[in-house]
């Protein structure tokens, strides 16, 4: 599974950005992957944001980010997106999205969870 990261950008705190993962490979069942976004600012560890599961139906997100992002997935498509809105500074970071095949509710939000990732596309976020 190849996936791409893209939609980041530089905007200023209170402005929206929407990311999106476009997964790809030979005999590609998207929908039995989980997707999740993580993100990694410098200096800091990567931590996770935002999780969905192949039906679409179940989702996680960080305390952080809850009533700001929102994800979600077109199966169809390949693609899962990520709606960020109300930005702060503390925003700022490169995400990545990953995908995992065998998920397990209790492990959505841990990237050891997830055997696929894409590059990574970089938000900053100006105060």
């Amino acid at each position: 599974v190849q996936l791409q990261a893209f939609g980041g950008g530089l905007v200023q705190a209170g402005d929206s950005l929407r990311l999106s993962c476009a997964a790809s490979g030979s005999g590609l069942s998207f929908r039995a992957y989980t997707v999740a976004w993580f993100r990694q600012a410098p200096g800091q560890e990567r931590e996770f944001v935002a999780a969905i599961r192949g039906g679409g139906d179940t989702k996680r997100y960080a305390d952080f980010v809850k009533g700001r992002f929102a994800i979600s997935r077109d199966n169809s498509k390949a693609a899962v997106t990520l709606q960020m809105n109300s930005l702060k500074p503390e925003d700022m970071a490169v995400y990545y999205c990953a995908a995992g095949r065998t998920v397990i509710l209790s492990a959505m939000t841990s990237d050891q969870a997830y055997h696929y990732w894409g590059q990574g596309t970089e938000v900053t976020v100006s105060s």
